[in-house]
């Protein structure tokens, strides 16, 4: 198979299989969040929780306590960084939005290339910085766990390989961006299945304690 003939795949029966599995995986995965069920609220019901569940989703999202701050303010940063970044780069470039597009019916405006690119480039920093402090911390690197660097991996070349994509580094250009489409799919293929999929249950158990918190007339 040539690069021509790889990236048909990648960009047809190649991407509606990742697709499909994505979303079966996070079925699965509501799912079985569903079946676990919930506790009997036994607390006097003092509102319906609902915008309080918001308002935790939005506090815990973007403020950070001092104490966080003080013993792991690198940590908080560069996972900041990587988060932006990759969302810049997933759904503000340009041909990934006309790609939503193409498969959704809905678009939206995207930043300028250079500004993906410079995201791109901080995300990718974040991301080596964050695995040096894992691998050099001694507590962080004893619980860590293969699929904590799986999770690394899975983020990491599609950033890498659409940065050198981009720029037509090294390889033939068909090549690099079949390569990319392809680990883009992998990450589809086992977001669902890995603590990748925290991505959106994150926010499902925020709103949800906040829902709970609301209810019983406390903050969470």
């Amino acid at each position: 198979m040539d690069a021509a003939e790889l990236l048909l795949w990648a960009r047809g029966p190649g991407l509606l299989l990742a697709v499909g599995i994505f979303l079966f995986g996070m079925l699965l995965k509501l799912a079985e969040i569903l079946l676990l069920g919930r506790e009997r609220n036994l607390a006097p019901v003092r509102a319906s929780g609902v915008g309080a569940g918001f308002r935790t989703v939005f506090r815990r999202s973007f403020s950070m306590d001092r104490s966080s701050l003080k013993t792991s303010l690198f940590v908080h940063l560069a996972g900041y960084a990587f988060h932006l970044g990759l969302l810049a780069a997933i759904f503000l470039y340009t041909p990934h939005v006309q790609l939503f597009g193409a498969l959704t019916g809905l678009t939206w405006p995207a930043l300028p290339s250079p500004v993906v690119d410079l995201l791109t480039v901080i995300a990718l920093v974040s991301l080596m910085a964050l695995l040096w402090h894992r691998l050099t911390t001694p507590v962080l690197r004893l619980i860590s766990t293969g699929q904590d660097y799986l999770a690394w991996a899975l983020s990491f070349f599609p950033l890498l390989t659409g940065y050198m994509a981009y720029h037509h580094l090294w390889f033939d250009y068909d090549w690099l961006l079949a390569i990319h489409i392809l680990s883009a799919e992998l990450l589809l293929v086992f977001f669902p299945f890995t603590k990748l999929s925290h991505a959106v249950t994150l926010f499902m158990a925020r709103w949800y304690n906040g829902m709970m918190a609301g209810q019983r007339g406390v903050q969470s």
